[in-house]
């Protein structure tokens, strides 16, 4: 079913009974590039009848994560709630018309939502209702609605547009439930109601909904709606190709944003796991857009692998203005940033930011490295000390002490001249100087440039540091 451009209307709809989580964003992210490409309209749709589950601080929630990778959507959100009396009104039309029927055998109703595994255990139903023809009093009995799969149908087959033909063999099908004892619809039914409202022309989601597919095309048959295109995403999976946990990585996306991701850099790992263009890692917005096509999602499940996505979150800090990553420092990860690395004003905030983002990962790693810097070491790791501190540094240190004391100009280019020079004089290799100032000023002898860590630090702390560490070396 090729669709041309301006016509496409795609979908996502989450049901609020958690956070959105990765599996979720990567849908809304090949919904909303799919919208984009073709100049159609993504629209969202709360999925909120399990009343039980269903909070409005997961719809919030949700709502947050799209606001902050930036995926908007075109029309007005539609609350699936809102519509029960929609559902139950195609419900009685179904009856009417003998497409469905009561089913009075109280028969377990499976707990159905859109991101069911398989039921556990289930057992085809027998049909024992489905020819009697209930009398008044036997309607005012506790029953569900069962879909009256037709007799006629011996498969049904829909051409995925990622994974090409798909069939189902009828009786691989019963007559399924699609409202419950109390009157609440099902999944099954209520999406196809809903979709076909929203005239949506493709329905792009997870492999796991595959076996919902071959139901709601029924349906839609049953209902006269025209039937979109289906196309079902490959699962991302844990570095041992099992279905992505937890114990792999944090689910929930604004988990993401805590611990100090850019939402763009989140973005464009998300569309990479299981879409490619040639060899190209690194997207602007724009080029996704204008890339971006169903024919190059593949089918086989992505592997998530954290350390790429550091990688690639560490190139977008480094594209990253200081004073943007400053402002999602406060807003994401920790709004007493500013507070804890006082005494520095703004412009010596920028320059520590520079600094320290050239090495970072996440904007928390940057932000604990920054208040690390400020407070000073606590101690000095033994192994450090036995790396990089010989018999001649507590001298070196002390003598480049004194050359520090009478340095009026504290600059990069002063201090940098100065401590090369200082080498020469003692004929030793910078890095043998060097280190023990790192450790010195930070703790640790994996850091950014010495000359502006101690221009950055000032001259009396700077001296202070090294004098803490020097006693640590003569004791």
């Amino acid at each position: 079913m090729v669709q041309q451009q301006g016509m496409v209307r795609v979908r996502f709809a989450p049901s609020p009974t958690g956070h959105l989580h990765l599996g979720g964003l990567r849908a809304v992210i090949f919904n909303w590039l799919y919208a984009r490409h073709l100049n159609g309209k993504f629209l969202l749709r709360i999925e909120d009848t399990d009343r039980v589950r269903s909070k409005q601080e997961y719809v919030d929630s949700i709502l947050g994560a799209l606001a902050w990778v930036k995926v908007d959507y075109d029309e007005d959100l539609v609350i699936q709630s809102e519509r029960i009396g929609e559902h139950t009104k195609v419900i009685n039309e179904l009856l009417f018309q003998g497409k469905a029927y009561p089913c009075f055998c109280g028969q377990q109703e499976p707990d159905e939502t859109q991101e069911d595994e398989p039921e556990v255990g289930y057992k085809k139903y027998n049909g024992k209702c489905r020819n009697i023809k209930p009398t008044s009093e036997d309607l005012k009995k506790p029953h569900a609605i069962r879909f009256k799969v037709p007799e006629s149908v011996t498969q049904i087959t829909f051409d995925d547009l990622i994974r090409g033909p798909i069939t189902f063999d009828s009786d691989q099908l019963d007559d399924f439930i699609i409202a419950r004892s109390d009157g609440t619809p099902m999944y099954n039914f209520v999406v196809v109601i809903d979709d076909a409202f929203m005239r949506i022309t493709h329905v792009i989601r997870g492999e796991e909904h595959i076996s919902n597919t071959p139901k709601q095309i029924l349906l839609y048959q049953a209902c006269g709606y025209p039937l979109p295109s289906f196309a079902h995403l490959p699962l991302i999976l844990g570095p041992d190709g099992k279905k992505l946990s937890k114990r792999d990585a944090a689910t929930a996306v604004l988990d993401y944003k805590k611990m100090g991701y850019l939402p763009d850099a989140l973005f464009n790992y998300m569309v990479r796991l299981g879409w490619a263009h040639g060899d190209q890692e690194v997207f602007t917005r724009q080029e996704l857009i204008e890339y971006f096509s169903l024919d190059a999602v593949g089918k086989k499940g992505a592997i998530f692998d954290m350390v790429k996505l550091e990688w690639l979150n560490g190139l977008y800090m480094r594209q990253t203005s200081d004073q943007e990553i400053m402002q999602r420092i406060v807003q994401d990860v920790e709004p007493k940033f500013k507070e804890l690395t006082v005494p520095w004003n703004e412009k010596e905030l920028f320059a520590l930011i520079a600094l320290y983002k050239e090495r970072a990962k996440t904007l928390r790693e940057l932000a604990q490295d920054c208040i690390q810097l400020r407070n000073g070491p606590a101690t000095f790791s033994p192994q450090e000390l036995q790396q990089w501190i010989t018999p001649t540094t507590g001298q070196h240190l002390a003598l480049f002490l004194q050359k520090l004391d009478a340095v009026d100009t504290f600059t990069v280019e002063t201090i940098s001249g100065l401590i090369k020079t200082f080498c020469k004089e003692l004929n030793i290799k910078l890095v043998n100087l060097a280190q023990p100032i790192r450790i010195a000023l930070t703790g640790t002898s994996a850091s950014p440039s010495v000359f502006e860590l101690l221009v950055l630090l000032g001259k009396n702390e700077s001296k202070h540091r090294l004098e803490q560490l020097l006693k640590v070396i003569t004791a």
